[in-house]
């Protein structure tokens, strides 16, 4: 068994492996254990006794000498714990299918690589297969990361991916460039409904302002950001929050720059962002939220009305909701499945998933009577639609509640529309169809409902999300704090 101990670096626990190898020198050998120091003390015991059980110094010496290309694909079983599993499948596709592919046939070993063999491949990718700078990107992030790697097993001393411009002959990017290749490599990254989000920014507000100015990356300032973020606040008029939203896109995208080595520092880091409005929502107290459902009812809206009122849901989960989530015994609905709408490049697209917004948005709720009457009628207008409609009936959402007369699934659009609609030809007080879920909040706030019970019931998943929204909602708990310290005002 060869000698070794534990070492805390970073945060995390390492083992270091003491050993001679095969001409009989001292050598050794730090792995991570991947495991945070608190807490993981015998669990990394227990893999350093395993570790030095196993280790055979004779082939340790084949690390250092291993071929890149056999490195890599050491590296991709390795990682596939560490990182999320989009991020591990593009990874996975890029280094077999291109980047290995390369390497093998340059016998370039680990130890050897050096900055001009990386700039060789993407030359070579560039030229034989005339990829894209996004695609160049990509690849670069993939070679950077396991090099690392190699530089945290100490196998190498620094990495030569730091010193390597994915994009040479391009140094002088211009920032509106660099934001679309960012864009079209986060286009198999990220969920389309996040793309889109991102898309629709870039596109149409940060590019529009920096085009003309002709700023290359390298030379993009705080100041510059500023200046925009001042511009669309002083001279678009637009709000605190929607400003702040475009500084999570402009960050986000320089954070990658500078990950990957392109800018020295991320000059968004260096900016004041304006400060976030309080939210402040138009809600509708019990007796408005009583008028409403008697306009509504027996109409299409209404199975939305009651959702967002009652139930609190969002609009994904209104029209995301299936038969199979109702159950008539238990006396109870799950949220589970969400329907959404994005607009990509002018183009609207329907997104269905069998997932909700995050995990804490996965709930059960109670099936209360009234409720239950209304989705017994809905099933028989259903039953009925399809026997008159016949072959004509869409077959496609039988699994939905939420359809019209001819079986096709409510949009989301719809909801949003006719809500508006409902309320200006009614009189009532204006507010947006999302409002229902506020005011839901608060009527459990002012019924004596806790916040926790309240972030339950709306999904949230952070009770501090709930707290920031809602608790201004409620002037009643104000006034009895008011009355019960009264009696001690100087009169």
């Amino acid at each position: 068994m060869v000698a070794g101990h534990l070492r805390e670096k970073n945060g995390y626990f390492h083992i270091i492996l003491n050993y001679k190898d095969i001409y009989g020198k001292r050598q050794t050998k730090s792995i991570s254990t991947g495991l945070p120091i608190k807490g993981n003390k015998k669990r990394a015991e227990a893999m350093l006794l395993k570790i030095r059980k196993e280790f055979n110094p004779d082939t340790a010496m084949s690390d250092k000498n291993a071929l890149f290309a056999d490195f890599l694909s050491k590296w991709l079983k390795d990682v596939i714990n560490k990182v999320d599993a989009e991020t591990y499948a593009l990874y996975s596709y890029d280094v077999k299918n291109c980047i290995i592919p390369y390497f093998k046939n340059t016998s370039i070993r680990l130890s050897e690589m050096k900055p001009r063999d990386i700039e060789s491949y993407y030359q070579y990718e560039k030229t034989e297969n005339s990829v894209s700078n996004s695609t160049l990107l990509q690849y670069h992030e993939a070679i950077k990361e396991a090099l690392q790697y190699a530089v945290e097993l100490e196998l190498i001393r620094d990495n030569p991916a730091d010193r390597v411009n994915p994009t040479s002959g391009e140094v002088q990017i211009l920032f509106t460039d660099f934001l679309l290749e960012w864009l079209e490599m986060m286009k198999n990254s990220v969920e389309m409904t996040t793309f889109a989000s991102y898309s629709y920014c870039i596109k149409s507000s940060i590019i529009p302002y920096f085009e003309g100015k002709k700023i290359k990356l390298k030379d993009l300032t705080p100041k510059h950001i500023q200046d925009y973020y001042r511009y669309e606040l002083n001279e678009k008029g637009l709000s605190a929050n929607t400003v702040i939203h475009r500084h999570a896109n402009i960050r986000k995208a320089l954070q990658y720059a500078f990950k990957i080595g392109l800018i020295n520092f991320n000059p968004a880091d260096r900016i004041e962002r304006p400060r976030k409005e309080k939210f402040v929502g138009s809600v509708y107290d019990a007796s408005e939220l009583e008028t409403l459902f008697a306009i509504v009812k027996n109409k299409r809206i209404e199975l939305a009305v009651i959702l967002g009122a009652f139930y609190g849901l969002r609009r994904s989960e209104i029209v995301g909701l299936k038969w199979d989530a109702i159950d008539f015994e238990k006396k109870t609905l799950t949220i589970k499945h969400t329907v959404t709408e994005v607009t990509l490049d002018g183009k609207i697209t329907t997104i269905a998933k069998d997932r909700t917004k995050t995990k804490s948005s996965y709930r059960t709720l109670p099936l209360v009577a009234p409720f239950e009457e209304l989705l017994h009628r809905l099933k028989a207008e259903q039953e009925l639609n399809q026997k008159v409609c016949g072959k004509a009936y869409c077959k496609d959402y039988m699994d939905y509640i939420y359809v019209n007369e001819i079986g096709e699934r409510i949009k989301p659009g719809y909801i949003t529309q006719h809500f508006a609609i409902v309320i200006k030809n009614n009189g009532l007080k204006k507010i947006r169809f999302h409002d229902l879920r506020h005011s839901c909040a608060s009527l459990l706030y002012a019924n004596g409902v806790s916040l926790k019970e309240i972030q339950e019931w709306l999904g949230h998943s952070d009770i501090s999300t709930t707290s920031n929204i809602y608790t201004h909602l409620d002037f009643s708990s104000k006034v009895a704090s008011a009355n019960a310290i009264i009696g001690v005002y100087p009169t």
